[in-house]
């Protein structure tokens, strides 16, 4: 892998969350609704893509009792495409071949973060906090009832690169610990071979307003310090880098972050009937 940076980043949106800002926002107002974008990060290096988050498992979405299992009137999943499995149609949008993906960092395990992972159990390395790999596996029904399952990361293919901190994943990628959202959080810093770069917190942050005000994310693991930690840990090293923070559920930070860096776009009003095709084994 290229060892002055990262050459390009391309931002994929899997499909959208339809909440209550409550689960974004510590204290939010439970009545006010959200429909956040559920993003990804391909970044470009030597050899192909390292692809930053998986999106859904399309499979479990499209088969009517794992839904029923995974949502509820407060977690409404929208697709974005009811034909094509979320990675196969994300990677079209953009003109990427899920083939060319070499490694892949997951912030942590949550249905909307690792749902895609099967997608590259056999081509690339996956790297993920080891606490985080421990607690999902060791306990299916705690995992369940925090929103991770393990049909998503139970595979004996996959090969993990478990992570004790801050790690160097691959040159100009940094994954970096932001314990507080689950027990192993990580989010990623992104430098660019051309100069500049990216934090990108993932969940950490679901909107630039928990960064702005230094708010917890409603769904955290620990305790509200700890997820604000977090938050103020990703904004130094931003101001230190002289680089932006980029917020992991804002629905207007990350489209337009997506046209700002000129990458096609998903269907404005996205899918959410019918079973993905296109699903691999």
């Amino acid at each position: 892998m290229a060892a002055d940076g990262v050459r390009r980043i391309i931002p994929l949106t899997f499909g959208w969350e339809h909440i209550p800002k409550s689960l974004s926002v510590y204290g939010a107002d439970h009545r006010t609704k959200l429909r956040t974008p559920v993003p990804g990060v391909l970044c470009e290096v030597d050899g192909g893509w390292f692809l930053l988050d998986a999106g859904f498992n399309s499979a479990l979405f499209g088969d009517p009792p794992w839904r029923r299992r995974m949502e509820s009137p407060d977690y409404v999943v929208e697709l974005v495409s009811d034909t094509q499995d979320v990675i196969e149609a994300a990677f079209e949008t953009v003109g990427v071949d899920p083939a060319d993906v070499v490694g892949v960092g997951l912030s942590h395990l949550h249905v909307d973060h690792a749902g895609g992972l099967r997608w590259f159990t056999e081509q690339a390395q996956v790297h993920c906090q080891r606490r985080e790999v421990d607690f999902a596996l060791s306990d299916t029904a705690a995992a369940e009832a925090a929103f991770m399952y393990r049909a998503d990361y139970d595979d004996g293919r996959i090969d993990w690169r478990l992570l004790d901190g801050d790690t160097e994943v691959a040159p100009g990628i940094t994954a970096v610990a932001t314990y507080g959202h689950t027990i192993g959080h990580q989010s990623f810093v992104v430098d660019l071979a051309d100069g500049g770069g990216f934090v990108f917190a993932f969940d950490a942050a679901d909107l630039q307003e928990n960064l702005d005000d230094e708010l917890a994310p409603g769904n955290f693991y620990a305790d509200e310090e700890q997820a604000v930690e977090a938050i103020r840990r990703l904004k130094a090293i931003a101001a230190e880098k002289g680089y932006r923070v980029i917020p992991g559920h804002d629905p207007e930070v990350w489209p337009a972050f997506t046209d700002e860096l000129g990458v096609p776009g998903p269907p404005p009003d996205g899918h959410r009937h019918g079973p993905p095709a296109g699903v691999p084994a």
